[in-house]
């Protein structure tokens, strides 16, 4: 019988200079794994049957993480600075980490870890404030970034989307 862990992926985001590690949390989902290429096409003379295709530019799609917790606000915090005041717009570097069912020693299981270049959050949404209700620290958290790697536990081959 497996145990039931309600958060499956783990988010760490660092400080691009430094490498510190200054936000984490525990997310129930997560979403926007996504990656577009518009190819380009050209005209070649002499070439009557189709257009040649060319890759062009990729566009990745905002992370979106939704019914987490962390220890400390510091989301919050980081959110609160990007958006106002000489921190405008302050960029991390992180990763997130898919958590597969705990083992015997109740060990987190990394399955696979997707990492995320220039991470900048655009929205953060709080829980609902209810006295009755077993709410979340954080109901929604939304985060734009510049490039996409999956790294696989235990696999020496990586897929990139930078």
């Amino acid at each position: 019988m497996s145990e039931f862990v309600p958060f499956r992926f783990k988010v760490n985001l660092y400080n691009s200079d430094s490498n510190q590690l200054l936000c984490s949390g525990k997310f129930s989902e997560a979403t926007g794994f996504e990656l577009t290429m518009e190819p380009k096409t050209i005209q070649e003379g002499g070439r009557n049957w189709g257009e040649l295709q060319r890759s062009g530019l990729t566009k990745f799609s905002p992370i979106i993480l939704k019914r987490g917790v962390t220890t400390i606000n510091d989301l919050w915090s980081w959110f609160d600075a990007t958006t106002r005041g000489s921190n405008y717009g302050y960029r991390l570097h992180g990763e997130i980490i898919v958590l597969g069912n705990p083992g015997k020693d109740k060990a987190e299981n990394p399955v696979m870890t997707w990492h995320l270049e220039n991470v900048m959050a655009t929205k953060f949404k709080g829980p609902d404030l209810n006295s009755t209700a077993n709410q979340v620290a954080i109901e929604e958290i939304h985060l734009v970034h510049e490039g996409l790697e999956l790294e696989r536990s235990g696999a020496t081959d990586t897929g990139s989307g930078s």
